[in-house]
């Protein structure tokens, strides 16, 4: 799961891959975060931990990451691109 925030200063939005467990606590507490503006430290998918300040977020929205996709927090994948 991808977690894609859109800054209330402007510019393009920051994409995360969440773990799974992450994704599903964060689910449930995104609207609560999103009007607190309170500051979350989700984990992501390679193990790392990122720290959000929700106060900053316009909008947040789950979403599903293309295959070949690499963004913040991206486990390294096995069997793609060349092997020495």
């Amino acid at each position: 799961n991808a977690l894609v925030l859109h800054l209330a200063s402007g510019g393009e939005p920051l994409v995360y891959a969440l773990s799974v467990a992450a994704a599903q606590a964060l689910a449930a507490r995104l609207q609560t975060l999103m009007t607190s503006g309170e500051v979350d430290t989700p984990e992501l998918e390679d193990g790392a931990r990122v720290t959000i300040n929700f106060r900053h977020v316009a909008t947040a929205h789950f979403d599903e990451l293309p295959p070949l996709s690499r963004v913040y927090g991206s486990a390294a994948k096995a069997g793609r691109g060349f092997k020495a």
